[in-house]
């Protein structure tokens, strides 16, 4: 069996291949001393109510444009929403595949998708949603009301896109799910579900913020800050990817 794994990862490929990243020193990884150090504390605090629900249904993507679509499902089922429709009989459940009500899951898997599309996909499966600008004019202190309020219940999850170039991250735009927040460092907990590349992190609520109002290359737009009503509260940007 080794001699065919190294065989297999010997094979010439036409483009470098990679095992993982290193988080750059902006981020604190999750699983490091420090960082269970920051949740010990952070449980404590009572901002880790919405964390056990996603960690329950924390979700790898299975392409790597599907972080908007794999945080969309991972939020979905952490909620408890019934999709109505079968998953593998006898089960329903959400996947990937079965969102596919805006674009062809060919597409996405090569172009992702873009925040209209996130936001549709969200209110065809029963979430309401509200939308502010994330420009010059954005507050700090708003965004971080809203991450202190919303990491204390289970009832909504914030999700959030941003540049992960401003956090000194490979790539550029990136949908993730917001597992947590420590209110005495002002940091808060990114679960990322491109695990092949970064695990979940902290990183401080200030630095996120100014990730969330860079903009976006392709279109020279301003980020979008996104609210969904009833149980399920979205912070976003309108980014592809």
């Amino acid at each position: 069996m080794a001699h065919i794994l190294d065989e297999f990862i010997s094979q010439p490929e036409s483009e470098p291949v990679f095992y993982k990243r290193t988080l750059p020193d902006s981020c604190v990884s999750f699983s490091s001393r420090e960082g269970k150090t920051i949740f010990e504390e952070a449980l404590l605090s009572g901002h880790m109510e919405c964390y056990f629900k996603l960690a329950s249904q924390f979700r790898t993507q299975d392409e790597p444009a599907f972080c908007g679509l794999s945080t969309l499902v991972m939020v979905l089922n952490a909620l408890e929403i019934d999709p109505g429709k079968v998953w593998k009989r006898p089960w329903r459940w959400y996947h990937e595949s079965m969102l596919n009500c805006c674009v062809p899951i060919a597409v996405m898997e090569k172009e992702g998708i873009t925040m209209d599309q996130f936001i549709s996909m969200a209110e065809n499966n029963c979430l309401e949603t509200r939308l502010t600008y994330v420009d010059e004019t954005a507050s700090l202190e708003a965004f971080r009301m809203i991450i202190h309020n919303y990491t204390k219940q289970d009832e909504s999850v914030i999700t959030l896109s941003y540049s992960r170039s401003v956090l000194s991250q490979t790539g550029d735009g990136h949908f993730s799910p917001v597992g947590g927040y420590h209110p005495s460092r002002d940091l808060v907990l990114i679960l990322d579900t491109a695990r092949f590349k970064y695990p979940p992190y902290w990183v401080p609520v200030s630095l996120l913020f100014e990730a969330m109002q860079a903009k976006d290359n392709s279109t020279g737009k301003c980020y979008k800050f996104y609210l969904y009503d009833k149980k399920y509260v979205v912070l976003c940007l309108n980014d592809d990817s």
